[in-house]
């Protein structure tokens, strides 16, 4: 849901949250058995500062564990004049046709990324240049294209719009070496078509003729056909991992009342499960649509087309995953789904989501299941948020992260776990009350409470046991993942009564590829239990004055009875 950020984000020196580990211990004796087995979910995070500067934020994205880099790769950004109303005599297919200049930011954080081994998730999206844009743009978005060229997609070609795709997909093949140059950029093999279609910023408009004539579902259905074709043209035969969606999780319906303008219209949200269902030219029981009302959603119009959609629609039934940003701040993660509109696709109601795909792909007889890529989330904080707008404070928002990665834990569809931002935004005139701050650093990185939850997650969904009564304990050592010296164990620590030093009772063996474990074992005492992981004084890829320090996770009030 949120946008990138147009301006450079500011740079700061790392806080280097490493706390002392006190009084630590023999560990004690207890009884720990193996829960439920891990799934390969994977831990993406999203930062604009790794293109702006990658050598400051690669460094402490390696720091925090997360294993992929969500990145996207704006069309407008890279094509030759883009404020221009006629396309520019050039072939947009081939790179080397693209000013050399558009494209570095982009060669040097994948670059960079990959030496970190971080594996990077190259969104290619908007906005889009003027000349492969529609006419009619509403007034005021002239502007657009000479303020913020980023986010202009009015009607967006979805011919050129592949021509583009051709374009970035072969330049990162892993065998493309630029004019000049003397060795091959880096491949990339994790992909995604456009962000957040069913937002009006991203992709517009979504709705016309008072927001009663759908148009962004049947405009996302063409740029995805034609960014999957040109993909399986630069890399034929590539195992690539490929999603599709990307939609942001709430919305308005069709035919809105009681909101000021015609909703969702030329820039509001396009309610998240209707969206995925428009797409899919279905009804909202999950019939193929047909007759007229197929003809308004852009779908086929009699039996013998509809038999054909799905050969037609290759990414939509073959796509690796379904991405979902599934924010919700202001609800718990385990929230009552029966209060939660129908069609949204929060976090809360994954599971729905989940069912809705697969009623999605049966219709057209493919017995896909979808996983879940949940991969843009977190959580805006009070502060900087102001109060009394339903934000959680800090502390609330560090244990929601851990409930929440501990039920995606749980879920074997849910295949990603996302994180947006690193650091909150810097506020600006645009960005009254915080802006979007999901971070796990303020604007002038200080270190928020969600940082310790992030790096160390630990969750208990039993706080209070009798004496001699196991309690399961999931939790995590995310920066070990991307150890290379083998150092994949995580102490669990406890305070006694919440006073005094920290004993760790027990190490934990993580898991080599999620850096999580799930056990059960019998807490000695009431206090408060926290983890902590110290990194390898080894490691080279770290921010100044990591490696060799100790971290420790969020504080967890624990009871023991009897």
């Amino acid at each position: 849901m949120p946008r990138l950020l147009t301006t450079p984000t500011k740079l700061y020196g790392l806080v280097a949250a490493a706390a002392a580990v006190a009084a630590v211990a023999v560990p004690m004796a207890l009884t720990a058995a193996p829960a439920s087995a891990s799934t390969n979910q994977i831990s993406i995070i999203q930062e604009p500062g790794m293109l702006d500067n990658p050598g400051t934020f690669i460094p402490i994205a390696r720091s925090l564990g997360a294993t992929t880099e969500r990145m996207f790769i704006q069309w407008a950004t890279v094509a030759p004049s883009p404020n221009a109303t006629k396309q520019p005599n050039f072939n947009a297919s081939d790179p080397n046709a693209y000013p050399a200049r558009n494209w570095a930011i982009y060669d040097q954080a994948i670059a960079a990324a990959q030496k970190a081994g971080i594996t990077v998730d190259l969104e290619v999206t908007g906005g889009s240049p003027r000349w492969a844009s529609g006419k009619n743009y509403p007034k005021g978005s002239t502007s657009c294209w000479q303020h913020d060229v980023s986010y202009c997609a009015w009607m967006p070609n979805a011919t050129m719009y592949g021509q583009f795709v051709h374009a970035v997909t072969e330049r990162y093949d892993g065998h493309f070496t630029p004019t000049g140059a003397s060795t091959a950029l880096p491949a990339v093999h994790f992909w995604s078509f456009w962000n957040e279609p069913n937002f009006g910023q991203d992709l517009g408009p979504q709705a016309t003729n008072g927001s009663t004539v759908p148009y962004a579902p049947q405009a996302y259905r063409a740029l995805l056909a034609a960014g999957w074709k040109a993909l399986q043209q630069t890399q034929p035969g590539v195992r690539n991992t490929t999603l599709v969606g990307e939609l942001a999780a709430t919305g308005y319906p069709l035919h809105a009342t009681g909101h000021p303008g015609s909703l969702p219209g030329n820039g509001a949200i396009y309610l998240s499960l209707d969206f995925m269902r428009a797409v899919y030219c279905l009804s909202p029981n999950y019939q193929k649509l047909t007759g007229s009302t197929a003809k308004l959603y852009g779908c086929p119009t009699t039996a013998a087309a509809s038999s054909k959609f799905r050969s037609q629609n290759p990414g939509l039934f073959t796509a690796t995953g379904f991405a979902i940003h599934a924010y919700d701040s202001k609800q718990t993660p385990n929230a009552n789904p029966s209060a939660i509109n129908p069609s949204y696709a929060t976090f809360p109601v994954l599971k729905r989501v989940e069912a809705a795909l697969d009623k999605a792909t049966h219709a057209y007889g493919s017995g896909k299941h979808f996983p879940i890529y949940n991969d843009e989330y977190g959580y805006i904080t009070s502060p900087p948020a102001p109060k009394g707008k339903g934000d959680p404070s800090q502390a609330t928002a560090a244990a929601e992260l851990n409930q929440a990665e501990y039920i995606s834990y749980k879920d074997p569809r849910i295949a990603a776990y996302g994180q947006y931002l690193i650091n909150d935004p810097v506020p600006s005139a645009q960005q009254t009350g915080g802006g979007f701050a999901s971070g796990l650093y303020t604007s002038k990185g200080k270190p928020k409470a969600t940082l310790a939850a992030y790096r160390l997650p630990v969750w208990l969904p039993k706080t209070t046991v009798s004496s001699g009564q196991s309690v399961e304990i999931w939790g995590g050592a995310r920066p070990s993942v991307l150890s290379p010296s083998g150092a994949r164990t995580v102490s669990i620590q406890m305070q006694k009564g919440g006073h005094g030093g920290w004993m760790t009772i027990q190490t934990v063996n993580v898991a080599k590829r999620t850096g999580d474990f799930d056990i059960h074992s019998k807490l000695p005492y009431s206090g408060n239990l926290r983890l902590a992981y110290t990194y390898p004084n080894s490691e080279t890829l770290l921010p100044p004055n990591v490696a060799g320090s100790t971290i420790v996770g969020r504080t967890v009030k624990v009871a023991v009875s009897g």
